[in-house]
């Protein structure tokens, strides 16, 4: 069960250390997990895990598609490996070892991916990933996960443990707003309904999911109900709970911090026409690649903010 919180505000807790905290806990519990990086343990926040833990960690070097072959060779023997680079690394130059080494094989591994998109910031257009659900999500049997918050990062990662299969998940690195009360949980594969509302649901995951909660504040001032679910799961995505909410509201926006093509809302989209066709309007990134400047720049740029969610929300119950 979730619980939000009345105020968001920014997370005194860094993601990446949300992460790396996770998994120290279920390594002094004695879970067999191992964590994998590709040169950024100081980026990915790691370091204290590779220092109290120097025999469950593998620095692999900037070798990434190597990572993956050597994740799944311990997950061959019993490990539970979290391999970890920059989601654009961690997507596109390991792709074919997720695909056969790991995916093919039906081992145990999960990927970790972060600065997704405009996170990146001034790290630019090379790792700007804005692609890299798209790249991954056409993989038979992998699941997709983007967490919104430290306290759902924790969940998930705790989840992680006690499941079999390859999972990518991709993690906002430094400090987000905060969405959920401590001790929330996150079921793997089902969408959290955050908020109801009778004239529009807005689908949302990772930093857009509080933009979504704005753009429903700022919407329900004017009278327009809207119901907003965090998607975290892409992949499998919710059927059900889409389906529930197409026939609920009569019109749907997706939000992500992704390329449209490809990504959350295409794979709603997909969703909808198995069910109960609606409107959709998407906001995400429109076929484009990343540059170089701060995150309220690129999300202003990009099109990502929550005035750019009301505009779509008016446009798709104008459809209705």
């Amino acid at each position: 069960m979730h619980t939000l919180l009345d105020i968001r505000e920014t997370s005194s807790v860094m993601m990446r250390d949300a992460y790396c905290e996770t998994l120290r806990d279920c390594a002094r519990e004695g879970l067999d997990v191992v964590a994998l990086d590709a040169d950024l343990i100081s980026s990915s926040g790691m370091k204290p895990f590779f220092k109290e833990f120097p025999d469950r960690a593998v620095q692999c070097g900037i070798a990434e598609a190597n990572m993956i072959g050597i994740a799944a060779g311990l997950s061959a023997v019993g490990k539970i490996p979290f391999a970890h680079s920059f989601g654009c690394f961690a997507s596109r130059r390991a792709c074919d070892q997720i695909m056969i080494s790991a995916a093919y094989a039906r081992l145990n591994v999960r990927i970790v991916g972060s600065d997704p998109g405009i996170t990146a910031t001034y790290n630019g257009g090379t790792h700007m990933p804005f692609e890299d659900m798209g790249v991954l999500r056409s993989i038979p049997e992998i699941t997709l996960i983007e967490p919104a918050d430290p306290v759902a990062v924790r969940d998930v990662v705790r989840r992680l443990t006690r499941v079999y299969g390859v999972y990518y998940i991709r993690l906002a690195r430094k400090n987000v707003k905060s969405i959920y009360a401590d001790g929330s949980t996150f079921e793997i594969g089902r969408g959290a309904l955050l908020r109801q509302g009778g004239d529009v649901t807005v689908v949302a995951s990772g930093v857009m999911v509080a933009e979504a909660l704005e753009a429903a504040d700022i919407l329900g001032a004017e009278g327009v109900g809207v119901s907003v679910v965090d998607m975290f799961t892409w992949k499998p995505i919710d059927d059900d709970l889409i389906a529930g909410c197409a026939a609920a509201t009569g019109a749907i926006v997706t939000a992500e911090n992704h390329n449209i093509c490809g990504g959350l809302g295409a794979a709603v989209a997909e969703s909808v026409v198995k069910s109960r066709p609606v409107p959709i309007e998407m906001v995400g990134v429109r076929d484009r690649f990343g540059q170089v400047g701060t995150e309220d720049y690129l999300r202003k740029e990009y099109g990502l903010t929550a005035r750019d969610i009301v505009g779509a929300v008016r446009r798709a119950v104008a459809r209705k």
